[in-house]
């Protein structure tokens, strides 16, 4: 090899490691969901490993476009529960209410394809 070769192969090998599109993306576990941490803003992600399951699954389920009543319905839980966990989550991860949870859960929750 020569000098050329050898300073391109070098080249090559740095494109690779800093390529975001040749890494796979990282990802964070959520409850029962590994979401792509791009989606995840980054205040949130330390409060959002905090969340119990039950509020991860309302999230999720609000994410996907459900209504409170929907919900209950899904998880055989009173209405006012599903509020409950609601109001939980926007104090835990420092909302200021539905509008900004509801961005939140579609943002991590509603599937990317």
């Amino acid at each position: 090899m020569t000098l050329d070769d050898d300073r391109l192969a070098q080249l090559a090998a740095l494109l690779r490691a800093t390529d975001p599109v040749a890494a796979p993306p990282a990802g964070l576990s959520l409850g029962d969901q590994i979401i792509i941490a791009a989606r995840v803003p980054a205040r949130h992600r330390a409060q959002l490993q905090k969340l119990t399951p039950m509020e991860l699954t309302c999230m999720k389920f609000l994410g996907w476009g459900r209504a409170n009543a929907d919900i209950a319905t899904l998880l055989m839980i009173a209405e006012n529960t599903v509020r409950v966990h609601f109001a939980n989550v926007c104090r835990k991860l420092e909302l200021d209410g539905m509008r900004e949870l509801a961005a939140l859960a579609g943002l991590l929750f509603y599937p990317s394809d």
